[in-house]
């Protein structure tokens, strides 16, 4: 399941992120896969223990939490508290998939990374290449969205960013646990969702809407966890 998120910070947040972003402090990106990552990543990113960081990142998590249908369809547990990066001059972030598992600075448990979320904090227009790509059984579905954007989509996805032949790709990124972690499953459940919330704005005080909750709520009972 991949869905867009418009508008997920309004154009002040992304001003804020964007007046720190451009005079931060930069290191080299941690890799969010096993060994071998450092061949075939190459960005930089704002040190999570930064105080304008933590702030920023805390945004972040609320504004992504704040949405209903990212909550339908991501049901979180945890969230990977978000950090950001910065792609420019032929920066990259070859094919991979996400690590099954993150760790969290003073938090002894890890994130299971069910979906991931890329904020986009850069305008299409001020860089060139920079895509986010999806790689599913030989076709690609490559994303550049405006400033404020989130995608979310699954952590099982290979996927891989475009070369930034021009200008600088700001963004925040973070990882969701999820009570499902199947992503079929999840997708159905979404779905479902959906699809008694209409009935019930259609029908409100029909017995259906009941019949059609107590699916879902079984469902999630079956295939959750927390």
């Amino acid at each position: 399941m991949l869905l867009r998120f418009p508008a997920t910070l309004d154009r002040n947040q992304v001003a804020r992120c964007r007046q720190f972003l451009e005079t931060a402090p930069w290191a080299p990106g941690d890799p969010a896969l096993g060994p071998g990552a450092g061949k075939v990543k190459n960005n930089v990113q704002v040190p999570e223990d930064h105080p304008t960081s933590r702030e920023l990142s805390e945004m972040v998590t609320r504004a992504a939490m704040a949405q209903m249908r990212f909550q339908m369809a991501a049901l979180p547990i945890r969230l990977r508290p978000p950090q950001f990066s910065r792609y420019g001059g032929g920066q990259f972030y070859d094919t991979h998939v996400d690590s099954a598992f993150m760790s969290v600075k003073g938090v002894a448990a890890p994130v299971r990374a069910d979906l991931s979320a890329t904020v986009f904090l850069s305008e299409p227009q001020d860089y060139d290449g920079g895509e986010l790509t999806l790689e599913d059984h030989g076709s690609a579905q490559s994303i550049k969205l405006p400033a404020g954007d989130m995608v979310l989509y699954p952590s099982t996805a290979l996927h891989h960013v475009a070369p930034v032949t021009r200008g600088n790709r700001f963004v925040a990124f973070f990882w969701v646990q999820s009570m499902v972690r199947d992503d079929a499953q999840r997708t159905m459940l979404f779905d479902l969702d959906l699809c008694v919330r209409k009935v019930m704005t259609a029908m409100p005080n029909d017995v259906v809407v009941a019949e059609l909750t107590s699916v879902y709520e079984n469902l999630l009972r079956r295939w959750g966890d927390s």
